[in-house]
């Protein structure tokens, strides 16, 4: 997967940071944007884990920081929710400009809300997908409770929200309360995907509901059962990131093939610094993803590289061996075949001596159903040896490198 540092400016000429993740050897099909939650930026986990279920399905993701936090430039005490909306529409102008106009716009927390406004006014945005969004911007006062008073007194108050201090002026509260997100989402009138933890102890869920009933059709919800709002778990961002996927490609222009960039390898792995193991694969013609367990420090989201050896054998040789009972005539009805693999001493070496030599082991478990013969049992287990894929693995094999601009 392709990351990039990208900036633009917002209305007031500010430099605003994100990053645009593109998927690993293809032309992206379709460009979202995602707006992260209040007080939040572009790098909270949870929109990094969403971003990546949605890069590995083909699309290109923008994710960047609003005016005042993270890397943007301005002050966040400036700010205000309409501020938001303005730079939601300057980052579709931007990926207009120098990629292709985004089709989807996904928003969290308060960014679901500003989703909901900003795609009112970007033609190009065809589905719009919020989570554990408020029904009503003027919600996030409930979040400030400990200064309001201060704030309405004074004009201002520094609050400290999830462990940060930020500083509210009230200008930003007289903003939230021009604004009606029922009124917007009944005149959207662009399919709506609403997500939702009813555990959701910060916006509660009748806000999903809120939005819902205002909604038109197509609109749909999704209860994200056991989630937080900051959805911490990852099992929970991850499948938020695959459902938005799977239901915006109904709404969006898919291409009848892939755009593939042009590559002489079947094979492309492409990983980014900050991903630790995850790994975004191109496979042939197929999109995956390989990771390590999370008892080695990944996050368990793909196969291991020793897995996906593994794997090849272990479909080479249920293909190899029905490709040749079919020849054959013979009835075999199915084929199964279980693959482990490890570290085993040395059987035949010259320092066979020594407790370090060692050599990796396949285990390859074969069961067969149909009616067979032992003769045929025993030329078909002979037949497995041959597969294309065990025969690599027993040959004399090299890996040339070459580094590449």
């Amino acid at each position: 997967m392709g990351l990039q540092k990208v900036t633009f400016k917002n209305n007031d000429g500010q430099t605003l940071v994100g990053r645009l993740e593109l998927p690993v050897d293809r032309h992206p099909h379709n460009f979202a944007i995602f707006a992260h939650c209040f007080t939040c930026n572009k790098n909270l986990l949870a929109v990094r884990h969403i971003g990546k279920a949605l890069t590995s399905h083909g699309f290109g993701v923008l994710r960047f920081d609003f005016t005042g936090l993270g890397e943007s430039d301005g002050d966040f005490a400036d700010t205000n929710f309409s501020g938001n909306v303005e730079d939601l529409v300057a980052a579709a102008q931007f990926l207009e400009e120098n990629y292709e106009a985004p089709t989807l716009i996904i928003g969290h927390s308060l960014g679901g809300a500003a989703s909901i406004f900003a795609a009112s006014d970007i033609p190009s945005i065809k589905a719009v997908a919020t989570v554990g969004a408020p029904s009503n911007p003027v919600h996030v006062k409930h979040l400030l409770r400990s200064g309001v008073d201060e704030i309405l007194k004074t004009g201002k108050a520094v609050v400290n929200l999830s462990g940060r201090d930020f500083t509210i002026k009230k200008q930003f509260l007289d903003d939230l309360e021009t604004k009606s997100l029922p009124e917007i989402a009944k005149a959207l009138r662009k399919p709506l995907l609403i997500l939702h933890a009813p555990q959701d102890d910060t916006v509660g869920i009748q806000n999903a509901e809120e939005i819902y009933i205002a909604a038109h059709h197509p609109k749909s919800f999704v209860s994200l059962d056991g989630a937080d709002h900051l959805l911490s778990r990852k099992e929970d961002s991850q499948y938020v990131g695959e459902v938005i996927a799977g239901w915006a490609k109904r709404y969006v222009d898919m291409p009848s093939s892939v755009d593939t960039l042009k590559t002489k390898h079947q094979v492309v792995a492409s990983l980014d610094s900050s991903d630790g193991f995850t790994t975004q694969m191109k496979v042939g013609n197929h999109f995956m993803t390989a990771d390590e367990p999370e008892s080695y420090g990944g996050n368990d989201f793909g196969p291991s590289p020793y897995e996906l050896v593994s794997a090849g054998l272990s479909a080479c040789t249920v293909m190899t061996i029905q490709m040749y009972a079919k020849r054959k005539g013979w009835p075999v009805d199915n084929v199964e075949v279980h693959t482990s693999y490890g570290k085993s001493h040395a059987v035949d070496c010259e320092n066979c001596e020594e407790d370090s030599a060692k050599i990796y082991t396949f285990k390859r478990e074969i069961k067969l159903t149909g009616d067979l013969d032992e003769k045929q049992k025993a030329r078909i287990m002979q037949i497995a040896d041959k597969c294309p894929v065990h025969k690599t693995l027993h040959s004399a094999t090299q890996v040339l490198s070459t580094l590449v601009e």
